[in-house]
């Protein structure tokens, strides 16, 4: 059976610090692995949500990568096309947090498994197939290869009119701002939706006004660009509309996955045709629940669970966006 979304990129664990505040640099605990990658994340938060969901990508053969492959076949994610690939070692990322709420990442993906993924890993008949393709910028900057993988991907979403949707994903510790910008400007030039975070949207059109930045990025040829803000909630632009949706009150655990879980859940509203406010309010109550759980995958674990978080949750006054 053919999945309705399709994402591919890099899959990886991840291993966190447990206090905030300590550098990498400096001797102490690790909690972890967690599995993690942006555009798993985002696939395997889709599948929870009932979406027929499937993942194209390459771990290593160790336990890092049974761990992965177990998660998102428990989590309905099709792993058909994700290869295990002897000789190389499962992606992994270290993470710590500062009390700012900032964080700093190590990451071992371009000479891990996660970055040998290749165009002849894309099954073209796989994405032709499917109703929506979700792209990552953090995919087009692990190496050279998983960004001409991305590319066919692309190539093969435009011949047969699947909707394509994307996330900038901005990695500084992969490539530089500059390089990023360019390696994704053919992406957002065919993409439906863009979904960027505030600091993402201002490196690509030059402005920190969300606004403007959503109205540039429109010009380049997306329909929507939905700017999200954290706590400060999201604003959605398109040619006939703005419109801003502020953010739940949660108490915050862990916001990694925060971002990849909101893309899902506007995905889903997206593909069931829901008017844009509502789907802005369903990713937003399916970002906040991420926030308040540990590890990056850990997602509302169905559709109902944001329902019921919707009826129940509080918003935060929006202070208005310039």
């Amino acid at each position: 059976m053919s999945p309705e979304v399709v994402s591919l990129g890099e899959i990886l664990v991840e291993i966190m610090r447990k206090d905030r505040d300590v550098p990498h640099s400096v001797p102490g605990v690790y909690l972890g692995p967690y599995p993690s990658g942006a555009p798993a994340i985002f696939i395997d938060a889709a599948a929870n949500l009932g979406l027929k969901a499937g993942f194209i990508g390459v771990v290593g053969e160790d336990e890092f990568g049974e761990l992965l492959l177990e998660r998102l076949r428990k989590d309905g994610v099709d792993i058909s096309h994700i290869r295990v690939l002897r000789g190389y070692t499962t992606g992994t990322t270290f993470v710590m947090y500062y009390s700012s709420g900032a964080r700093r990442f190590i990451f071992h993906l371009r000479h891990s498994a996660a970055g040998q993924l290749s165009p002849e890993d894309v099954d073209e008949d796989y994405i032709a197939e499917s109703r929506l393709l979700h792209i990552m910028g953090s995919s087009l900057a692990v190496s050279e290869s998983s960004r001409r993988a991305c590319m066919k991907a692309l190539r093969a979403a435009e011949k047969s009119d699947v909707t394509i949707t994307f996330d900038p994903n901005l990695r500084a510790e992969l490539l530089d701002v500059e390089t990023i910008r360019r390696i994704c400007q053919p992406v957002i030039g065919s993409c439906k939706v863009i979904l960027p975070s505030r600091d993402e949207a201002k490196a690509l059109t030059g402005t920190d006004d969300p606004v403007e930045a959503g109205k540039r990025l429109i010009r380049m040829g997306p329909e929507v660009a939905v700017i999200k803000m954290g706590s400060e909630g999201a604003v959605a632009v398109t040619r006939e509309e703005i419109i801003h949706e502020p953010a739940f009150m949660v108490s915050e655990v862990d916001p990694t996955g925060a971002g990849d879980v909101y893309d899902a859940a506007f995905i889903y509203g997206l593909l069931k045709d829901w008017s844009l406010k509502r789907t802005l309010e369903f990713a937003g109550a399916a970002g906040a629940i991420k926030v308040t759980k540990l590890g990056p995958m850990s997602c509302p674990s169905s559709t109902r669970e944001i329902e019921e978080f919707i009826r129940r949750g509080t918003k935060k006054c929006h202070r208005g966006i310039t």
